[in-house]
């Protein structure tokens, strides 16, 4: 008995041990032994890095400043107008009337507009004239 409701199943949720990708922010097992952590999921990850790096300090960029496409953070850029549009909506939304019709729609609504957002992601510029 659970607050006072039965309960006739449960959950079982595993945690698994993830580190983010440096470069691409995909999730990845650890290595587990000696030598140093890895941060790229995958070698080729790691040789973009290193490839954005150069073009960086080419272009006199701080360990902080990337470059990146124009096109692609305008895409980005534009998938966040959409998230921002949509929470302000659902805040209008739920003002108005907060019955669970309204609360189910707000939902979807948001799920909408944030799953372009759930696997973008802007990666540093690892090619081209500076």
């Amino acid at each position: 008995m659970l607050n006072g409701h039965l309960v006739d199943s449960f959950i079982t949720v595993t945690l698994r041990d993830l580190q983010r990708c440096a470069w691409c922010g995909a999730g990845f097992a650890p290595n587990r032994g000696p030598g140093r952590p890895r941060r790229y999921c995958r070698p080729s990850h790691r040789q973009r890095a290193y490839e954005a790096r150069r073009l960086a300090e080419r272009a006199g960029l701080t360990a902080e400043e990337v470059l990146v496409d124009r096109g692609k953070l305008g895409m980005l850029n534009d998938r966040l107008y959409v998230l921002e549009s949509a929470i302000d909506d659902v805040r209008a939304d739920l003002e108005e009337s907060a019955d669970l019709d309204t609360y189910r729609g707000a939902v979807v609504h948001l799920l909408e507009a944030a799953m372009p957002l759930a696997n973008a992601h802007l990666e540093p510029k690892a090619t081209g004239a500076v």
